[in-house]
Formats: structure tokens, C-alpha cells, sequence
């Protein structure tokens, strides 16, 4: 389910040092890519704060603002602008990045290591994270197998928690 946070609510974002409790979906484990911390409305990070719309749309790593924050699945995403916040509304799954935010080259290993917008590929209109440039640049040299390990791996990790692979 995708909401709209009231602006006023959104002015702050106060972290939390308490790991999220609650999953969108109670049997699986850390299906999202997410910040330890909580936002204001109570809902973990998603992105690093990235604007996920303008990542996978125009390669452009901007930062989101609080004041443009949908919450999609239990996560909150911020916007740089409110077009960019009401176009991901509208289909968030068209926007998310492929494999809850993780890096899809450790998906391809059936690890889920951390996915970092600066390091990003859109293939195909999805959006891929990479945990680092020198990952990244391995992505590169064989993008088509790396991609296609990680959507054969994704469907049995996908429910793991993190701490278990």
C-alpha cells in the first residue's frame, strides 16, 4: 500500500537506533534494502534518501527531501520534487530499484549487501543498485550474466535475512 505523509509531519526526520520489527510481509525477512533508523512517520528509510523516480528515469542521483515522502510497503521514499513523489504514487513498483535495494551483484551471489544510488544502472526501465564502484565496474564487464544470476537468485533469498546468508 502506497500513502502520502502529511508536509507538516515531514519537516524532520529523527532516527531511531532500533531495528525494524515489522516486515510488509510477516514471513519474510529483511525484503527491503533500508536504514537502521526510523523516519518521522515511523517508517525505515528506503534509497539512502535518494529520489528513486529521477534514478531510474534520468540516471540522476538527487536527494529526496522529506517534505515530497510517499510510503510504499512500509517504507518511506523521499522526492526531490512533488511530480517526482506523485508520478512514483501513481506505479511504485515501476520506479523501485530491483531487488528491495540491494546490490544486485551480491544478489547474483546470494548475498544482499548494501545498494548505493551513486552506483546505479537502469536496464530495461529497471533500476539496479551496485554497493560500490570497483563492484560496479565488475557489474560492467558482464552486465547480462550478472543480471541474469541475480533474478535466478533473488526468488531464494529474497525472504532471508540479512545476517543469514
Amino acid at each position: 500500500m502506497t500513502h502520502y505523509v502529511p508536509q507538516l509531519l515531514l519537516a524532520l526526520t529523527i532516527a531511531a537506533f532500533v531495528p525494524r520489527t515489522t516486515t510488509p510481509d510477516a514471513d519474510l525477512q529483511d525484503p527491503y534494502n533500508v536504514s537502521t533508523g526510523t523516519t518521522l512517520v515511523g517508517a525505515p528509510l528506503g534509497v539512502h534518501g535518494f529520489d528513486p523516480y529521477l534514478l531510474g528515469t534520468v540516471g540522476a542521483a538527487a536527494h529526496g527531501d522529506a517534505a515530497f515522502t510517499v510510503v510504499h510497503d512500509d517504507v518511506a521514499y523521499y522526492f526531490a520534487s512533488q511530480t517526482s513523489a506523485d508520478r512514483f504514487a501513481a506505479d511504485p513498483n515501476a520506479f523501485l530499484p530491483q531487488f528491495g535495494a540491494f546490490c544486485a551483484y551480491a544478489v547474483a551471489l546470494g548475498k544482499k549487501l548494501d545498494g548505493d544510488p551513486r552506483f546505479a544502472d537502469v536496464v530495461d526501465g529497471k533500476l539496479y543498485l551496485f554497493v560500490n564502484a570497483q563492484i560496479f565496474a565488475k557489474y560492467l564487464a558482464n552486465k547480462e550474466q550478472v543480471l541474469a544470476d541475480a533474478h535466478r537468485k533473488w526468488p531464494t533469498i529474497r525472504g532471508k535475512a540479512v545476517g543469514d546468508l
